[in-house]
């Protein structure tokens, strides 16, 4: 079993590593460094002298390997590397075992998993509301968007602040109170202005807040948890069991939101989920981006005590639906596991030349002054 060919591939801008043993059994994962997935693909194949011949079944050992190597420098193409390698070493020992991962990771815990509807937003109060309104119909009983129009930087303090509220309970009149809303910040806001925002929408009972604040600093995600006084979800740009422990330990949040192509694949949100069970905080992972990423969330999910909710993107639209042979079935807004061996699905190499790379480019907002808008 031991490793012999590592090769990558981009649909669109979905980075997939396939990972090949020398009996010719392969894996599949993927990577969601998607701002600068060039630089976690040239870090795969920075890892692959290393990795070629070593024993694939030694995923632990792999991982802390990987983590250590060249120095243990960090960063998230780093992190998303050892994502997209860690999910194909688990579809690998799934697929030699003829096992779901899930039952490797050591069976149920749960049957199947609640999903929470991504894109509900817009610019009006609404907009947004009319989002809401298909999330119900899909069938979900979650939903998680950004009450800020597009144009946000440009706002006044009070605009702002008044729109996004406005915004908040047009969805709440919409769903109702039988139904959970997360809300998104997206890291647009300030300090003092996520604290002001957050007091008043407690009234509509947030399921959690995410990202008030750039995660530029745990020590200041816990000043501004510690104020606001409703439930705080993060983590979906942080790495590593080391960043996640911090802020169980400073910020003290109710929710992880761990992104599972960046923050250490099947084995290192393993981790973090125990790390979330031992401080009675759930996860609920950022999960935005292709089918492989989103099978290995659910397997992880379907055996872990402190997973809540799924992120849900539509993966039955292309490019995402031509990624792989299928997807993980979704009904009536829950995951349902796949019982197949590993991940359960597999890559469709044509879905390359379907959809060329696509590098992101997303400069940031500018502000009316001038300034890059991080206000």
């Amino acid at each position: 079993m031991k490793i012999a060919k590592i090769e990558t591939f981009f649909v669109s801008r979905f980075l997939v590593a396939r990972v090949t043993t020398e009996d010719g059994l392969q894996g599949i994962g993927e990577s969601c460094y998607w701002s600068y997935p060039k630089a976690a693909e040239a870090t795969i194949h920075g890892f692959k002298d290393a990795l070629i011949g070593m024993e694939a079944n030694d995923i632990e050992h792999i991982w802390s390997f990987l983590w250590r190597y060249n120095s243990a420098f960090r960063g998230n193409s780093i992190g998303g590397a050892i994502s997209a390698i860690d999910m194909a070493l688990w579809d690998i020992k799934g697929k030699r075992l003829q096992a779901p991962v899930w039952d490797l990771l050591g069976g149920k815990v749960r049957q199947k998993i609640r999903a929470i509807a991504l894109g509900v937003g817009g610019n009006t109060p609404a907009e947004c509301a009319e989002g809401a309104k298909k999330a119900i119909e899909d069938g979900f009983t979650a939903l998680k968007f950004t009450p800020m129009p597009n144009n946000w930087a440009e706002l006044t303090y009070t605009k702002m602040i008044g729109l996004g509220v406005e915004m908040v309970e047009a969805v709440r009149e919409t769903v109702g109170w039988d139904f959970d809303i997360g809300v998104e910040i997206h890291r647009n806001m300030q300090p003092h202005e996520a604290i002001a925002f957050c007091e008043e929408v407690a009234k509509f009972r947030p399921y959690f807040i995410e990202d008030p604040i750039v995660p530029d600093s745990v020590v200041a995600m816990g000043d501004v948890s510690s104020k606001m006084k409703l439930p705080l979800a993060v983590g979906e740009r942080n790495m590593g069991i080391w960043e996640f422990r911090e802020y169980a330990q400073l910020a003290k949040p109710a929710f992880f939101k761990p992104d599972i192509a960046v923050a250490g694949g099947i084995t290192g949100v393993k981790k973090i989920a125990t790390i979330a069970e031992a401080n009675h905080i759930k996860i609920c992972p950022h999960n935005f981006q292709g089918p492989i990423a989103t099978a290995a969330c659910v397997a992880l999910g379907i055996s872990s005590p402190s997973w809540d909710l799924q992120e849900s993107i539509q993966e039955d639209k292309p490019p995402r639906r031509d990624m792989t042979d299928e997807i993980i079935n979704i009904e009536n807004g829950w995951y349902i596991p796949s019982e197949k061996p590993g991940l359960g699905l597999n890559f469709n190499e044509k879905s390359t030349a379907m959809h060329p790379f696509d590098p992101a480019n997303i400069p940031p907002p500018i502000s009316t002054d001038g300034s890059v808008g991080l206000r």
